[in-house]
């Protein structure tokens, strides 16, 4: 999840740059919009580079070609394709945009980045190359073709404003782009992630009113704007009775695009080459076998085997490790994408059932377990922790956490551990932070005095263990079913205790 507020400090000469007309059907995307129209219309001599990367079906290439079109910018999308192919089809794009009668005859990609910055000798203009990856599988020296084409010194470079923008859905490898000692490395004036939509914005952009149904269906397919305009063609459920049906016409549903999504969203990184493994290894995680250790154990091998897939996985951003707060050597693995979750833990356990059956409503019933367990409730434990974080009113908490994690507190008299959902933290300069609350989190349980006692319980051992602010901290109790009477009027008598219904977390 990413905070959507508009940093207006994110470009120094934003201030002064006009804000291009952007398309009407462009939902949100205001900081990523006034990012890519500042960096296309920087007036600065000499050409620059922009990496724009991104999973797949988050509308970069729709803000890319409206970017151009607004600009009056030259944008080329590449195809899986040999290297020749790739050069005569640039050479087509560029005589075209330039009108020329024929086809530009480029004997190489030198050729190719001197043409592009060409296009920007008399004033600042946007150049697209989307896609970059595809380039690249067929020439490994492009990156390097573009810094040498970039160095400074040089006239071709120095007298143009080409505005250059390498784009690509291949997370890892556009992360690599500039890092470490890849050539690109220090050259780029614009590094632009455009990521998922958070829970509110997906909840206004689906038209989902209702905060329970919005958390299903955010749930499901989180926050990529895609799968409403394209994959399921703006079919979206009409109030909370109709939920159950919308999943069988569309995720369900194997006439639906949405029914294999989540095996191609694996399918489009490159550097998944054992697709096995690691769709075992999301399967692992989305049972509920979150540690490295549980993760061995799901699969019947040695944790240390398992380092480098999962770190793959997570420099493609298909999984994220989250530190305990309270355990410096234990983290928990949390899958990125919900989809790819609902298919782990619903779908593919009854895969060839879904493929032929005629009624996949018997299916969805019998896989309730599962959909609540593996995945609604960790979803809305995440939310919680999110809107916390980054979207709470400061007055919850007292003050603006540093992070709202998870984390487990050992309990040696009952020998036992607890697991706690939410523990948020302040800001520290240095030492530990100082606790601000802990709470948990209950999707479809009505929360009353026996969660508030386990809490308290739990705060007496922090406090024992002598942690900062433990004694003092705030108790929070996050339900999307409800609260008992009783809890209810205790919270509202006291200020340690605060009482999150789901409506709140669309606030």
């Amino acid at each position: 999840m990413h905070d959507y507020t508009y940093d207006k400090c994110t470009y120094e000469s934003e201030a002064s740059v006009e804000i291009l007309p952007r398309p009407a059907e462009m939902f949100d995307r205001d900081r990523e919009w006034a990012a890519l129209c500042a960096f296309a219309q920087d007036t600065s001599p000499g050409a620059s580079l922009g990496i724009v990367s991104g999973r797949r079906r988050q509308g970069k290439t729709f803000l890319l070609r409206a970017l151009c079109q607004a600009a009056g910018g030259f944008y080329f999308a590449a195809d899986e394709a040999a290297d020749a192919e790739s050069l005569h089809r640039m050479g087509a794009a560029l005589g075209n945009h330039t009108g020329t009668p024929a086809p530009l005859a480029l004997t190489g990609w030198a050729d190719v980045l001197d043409a592009l910055l060409a296009l920007g000798r008399d004033h600042p203009v946007p150049v697209v190359i989307d896609e970059f990856p595809y380039l690249v599988a067929a020439n490994p020296s492009l990156p390097s073709i573009v810094q040498n084409a970039l160095a400074p010194l040089r006239d071709e470079r120095d007298q143009s404003r080409t505005r250059l923008l390498l784009c690509g859905s291949a997370v890892s490898f556009m992360g690599k782009l500039l890092a470490g000692a890849a050539p690109l490395r220090g050259r780029a004036a614009l590094e632009l992630v455009v990521p998922t939509l958070d829970h509110q914005r997906a909840a206004q952009f689906w038209g989902v009113g209702d905060p329970v149904t919005a958390l299903k269906v955010n749930a499901i397919v989180g926050g990529t704007p895609a799968y409403r305009r394209e994959l399921v063609r703006d079919d979206v459920p009409d109030g909370p009775n109709d939920f159950d049906a919308w999943v069988l016409r569309t995720v369900l549903s194997p006439t639906s695009p949405l029914f294999r999504e989540a095996r191609y969203l694996l399918a489009d990184e490159p550097g998944l080459r054992d697709t096995a493994l690691y769709h075992s290894l999301l399967a692992a995680i989305a049972s509920g076998n979150t540690t490295r250790g549980r993760i061995a154990s799901f699969l019947g091998r040695k944790s240390g085997d398992l380092a480098h897939p999962l770190r793959v996985l997570e420099d493609c951003g298909l999984i994220m490790c989250e530190p305990d707060a309270f355990r410096d050597n234990r983290t928990t693995f949390r899958i990125a994408e919900p989809l790819i979750t609902f298919h782990h833990a619903v779908m593919r356990p009854v895969w060839a059932d879904l493929e032929h059956t005629r009624d996949p409503s018997r299916l969805w019933q019998a896989a309730q377990t599962r959909y609540v367990s593996n995945v609604l409730g960790p979803h809305t434990e995440h939310i919680a922790r999110y809107w916390l974080r980054h979207l709470a009113p400061q007055g919850v908490l007292g003050e603006l956490p540093a992070a709202v994690e998870s984390g487990t507190v050992n309990d040696p008299a009952a020998r036992t551990t607890h697991e706690v959902d939410i523990v948020a933290t302040a800001y520290a300069d240095n030492g530990p932070r100082r606790i601000l609350a802990i709470g948990e989190v209950k999707w479809g349980e009505t929360i009353g005095h026996p969660h508030l006692d386990r809490l308290r319980h739990i705060r007496a051992l922090l406090a024992a263990q002598g942690r900062p602010g433990a004694a003092g901290c705030r108790l929070v109790l996050a339900s999307m079913t409800g609260f008992t009477d009783d809890i209810t009027k205790h919270a509202r008598r006291t200020d340690d205790v605060v009482l999150v219904h789901a409506a709140d977390l669309y606030l």
